[in-house]
């Protein structure tokens, strides 16, 4: 979309305001969330599970951020 690439945050709003995102903020939680699986070791079976519950509730907020990418990408011919 010819956007100039920023600082994260800056460009979730951007998207945000392009309606390729519903918010940026539950993005920014998702984020911090992969960043924790991602990089912590999870000892506690109880936060795993609630890291693991807490993903999958995003599942359809990114399957519809991606519908929407893939759509607007298609709008301009990119794909």
């Amino acid at each position: 979309m010819a956007e100039t690439p920023r600082q994260a945050i800056d460009n979730l709003d951007k998207a945000e305001k392009l309606g390729l995102m519903a918010s940026a903020d539950a993005w920014m939680a998702m984020r911090r969330l992969r960043n924790q699986m991602v990089h912590e070791y999870i000892e506690d079976m109880a936060v795993l599970a609630s890291a693991l519950r807490s993903g999958h509730d995003f599942v359809q907020q990114l399957v519809a951020a991606a519908r929407r990418c893939i759509a607007e990408a298609e709008r301009l011919r990119l794909l």
